[in-house]
């Protein structure tokens, strides 16, 4: 089919009496959702680096299915979470392949932590050993799961949560796989996945298993990608992020511990005679258990000088790396006797090997720093630049590259996310919203705030919330940029709410799932939900459930996170301006992200609050607002109040 012929089809498609509008329930004809897809056609057709922007109900999916279904050639969709890609794979791709009428296949491919391991399920289920009553009782619901499934995702099966703990003992890493020595090979949920993937015409995967992949080659994608024509990524605006996580290193306490357990497991099965095995094991867990002691408090993120001249860092940092080797050693005289025994001994060498490369890493690029949990220590090697790494994999071989999200542009301008991802020859398409902001939404900064560092800060975006939420009737969500400040805000309006007789809901995240409290939320219909990062994106409350989102101040990255201070360091010293072209477009973006959970579609109405007087003193505040959706703004509370009262 010809470009001209594509194009006309896709123009046909998206009419307001097209093929979606015959197909697809509520389906409207949109003039933005026409040309993206257009210019995604282009790309797709000629190859090349699309990198677009669509505001909210622009209808972005569906401006990229059309284009990458009617065009042919195998397509590779990474979504930003798993519950993208599961509703790309059940709902969106079937609807609008249907619509059109085109013979393609699709797969769905995920981490292999999401499918059922034949071989670990069956040694949880000899050990007995199970954290709790329920993790017991879930064992057997997994078993019998397993027996009757074709794919073996635990997305499948609803009746076992997907935080519980008994799934880490039903599925496999990337660390104790046996790959071709397992004796459930043939039967594997994820080799089946990879088989399925690599025979189809479109594959949905999200982007912590392509990155993954791409610089492990572990998952299947590496395999996939040789013979994609085009690769979509959607919530495109995750990637630096992600990139960065797998362009560098990470090695973590909790991967010795795993590792202990699956030695104990090996010894108790197949190794009982080793009584060297025996003793060497609790060792090396209580050397990672007294490591993680050195650090004082779980959540802190430290660059590598301060860790380095913590007490003790260094004496227990070797005599863990001692009590790694000497179970190697160990592991290394029994490997012949057993498949298990033998990776765990390749996984006792590779984690030494990994421990000691962090401790004398001397890239420029990377920049070392720990990350302190409760149970364990992740020791970080990141890049300050991911351009570089991304670059080789845009240039390997003739292919389209889209990246589209709400939120990738500051002021229409993508030159910062651009050179993040070292997307240089990309084109850029920026589509408004087609919603009327001026009609459906109020945008109120609140008058007489105090700078944000002051210590009064959080009582007085309480102060400022109140009214908001007595005009509204409750219907929020208040998001705050630090888990400290969303707790103390969440307590200040509970007190509030009691003085005053407000009786809307007070909801906190962390409470329960973020799955749960939305369901929660949109039952109750009038509650206030208090959220930190879980609930800036990837949440859609549509109606009047959600009519106000109040932030408590602008998401600059803290100033003393390591990777940050690196590349704000590197920024000056190359003589550029890192608050400009770093810091302001990474809280503008983040900001736009949390102020998109607002108006979900044509039919919503609500206003944002943004409590940071920062948006009016300082010169940079403009391009804040600048970049938002083109709401009516007022700094008067009369305004919200009489917004409500037409509601």
């Amino acid at each position: 089919m010809s470009t001209h012929t594509i194009n006309q089809t896709i123009t046909q498609v998206f009419e307001k009496d097209g093929i979606l509008a015959r197909h697809i329930n509520g389906y409207s004809e949109r003039k933005q959702q026409l040309e993206m897809a257009l210019a995604i056609s282009d790309a797709i057709e000629n190859s090349t680096q699309l990198v677009a922007e669509a505001g909210t109900g622009t209808g972005k999916t569906f401006a990229y299915l059309v284009p990458a279904l009617l065009t042919g050639g195998k397509v590779i969709i990474s979504t930003g979470t798993k519950n993208l890609q599961d509703q790309l794979f059940s709902r969106d791709l079937p609807n609008v392949r249907d619509a059109l009428k085109v013979p393609v296949t699709v797969a769905m491919l995920k981490g292999r932590a999401n499918y059922v391991c034949h071989y670990h399920l069956e040694r949880a289920e000899q050990e007995g050993r199970f954290a709790s009553r329920e993790d017991a009782k879930y064992l057997h619901v997994i078993k019998t799961f397993a027996e009757n499934t074709k794919t073996g995702d635990k997305s499948e099966l609803n009746t076992v949560p997907e935080n519980a703990l008994i799934w880490a003992s039903v599925t496999s890493t990337r660390d104790n796989c046996l790959g071709g020595d397992c004796a459930y090979y043939k039967d594997c949920f994820v080799m089946e996945a990879r088989k399925q993937a690599l025979a189809a015409d479109v594959v949905v995967v999200n982007h912590h298993l392509f990155f993954a992949d791409v610089m492990l080659r572990d998952e299947g994608v590496a395999e996939l990608l040789p013979s994609a024509n085009t690769v979509i990524f959607d919530e495109a605006h995750q990637l630096p992020e992600v990139a960065g996580l797998f362009f560098g290193e990470d090695v973590s306490t909790s991967q010795l511990l795993e590792l202990a357990r699956d030695c104990t497991a090996a010894h108790l099965t197949v190794a009982k005679d080793c009584v060297e095995l025996g003793e060497v094991i609790p060792t090396l867990e209580k050397a990672a258990k007294d490591f993680r002691l050195i650090f004082a408090y779980e959540g802190s993120r430290m660059p590598v000088q301060k860790v380095l001249a913590l007490k003790g860092f260094e004496e227990a940092f070797k005599h863990m790396q001692g009590q790694l080797k000497d179970l190697a050693k160990v592991l290394e005289t029994q490997a012949a006797r057993d498949p298990l025994l033998e990776k765990c001994w390749q996984r006792s060498e590779a984690l030494h090997d990994l421990f000691c490369r962090w401790q004398s890493a001397e890239n420029n690029n990377l920049v070392r720093w720990v990350e302190v949990f409760t149970h364990s220590v992740q020791l970080h090697a990141t890049p300050l630049s991911v351009a570089e790494g991304f670059g080789k994999q845009l240039n390997a071989q003739p292919r389209a590259w889209i990246f589209t999200s709400a939120t990738l542009a500051v002021k229409s301008d993508f030159s910062h996310y651009i050179a993040q991802m070292g997307l240089a020859d990309a084109k850029t398409g920026f589509w408004e919203s087609p919603f009327n902001y001026q009609e459906q939404a109020l945008f109120y900064v609140p008058p007489d705030m105090p700078d944000p560092n002051s210590p009064s800060y959080t009582a007085c975006v309480a102060a400022a919330a109140l009214p908001v939420l007595q005009a509204s009737g409750g219907r929020a969500f208040v998001l705050s940029t630090s888990l400290r400040a969303m707790r103390e805000i969440h307590a200040l309006l509970k007190e509030a709410f009691s003085e005053n007789g407000i009786e809307s809901p007070l909801l906190l995240q962390g409470e329960s799932s973020r799955t749960e409290l939305l369901d929660r939320f949109r039952k109750l219909g009038n509650a206030v939900l208090v959220g930190s990062q879980s609930f800036w994106e990837g949440v859609d409350v549509r109606g009047e459930a959600l009519s106000v989102v109040i932030i408590d101040k602008l998401p600059f990255a803290p100033p003393d996170d390591p990777v940050l201070s690196a590349r704000v360091d590197k920024l000056n010293a190359e003589g550029k301006n890192a608050f400009m072209e770093y810091q302001l477009p990474y809280s503008v973006i983040t900001l736009k992200q949390g102020a998109g959970r607002l108006i979900r579609d044509e039919n919503d109405r609500g206003v944002l609050m943004i409590c940071d007087p920062r948006l009016i003193t300082k010169s940079y505040g403009k391009k804040i607002w600048q970049s938002l959706p083109p709401f009516k703004r007022t700094r008067e509370l009369a305004d919200v109040q009489a917004f409500f009262e037409v509601d």
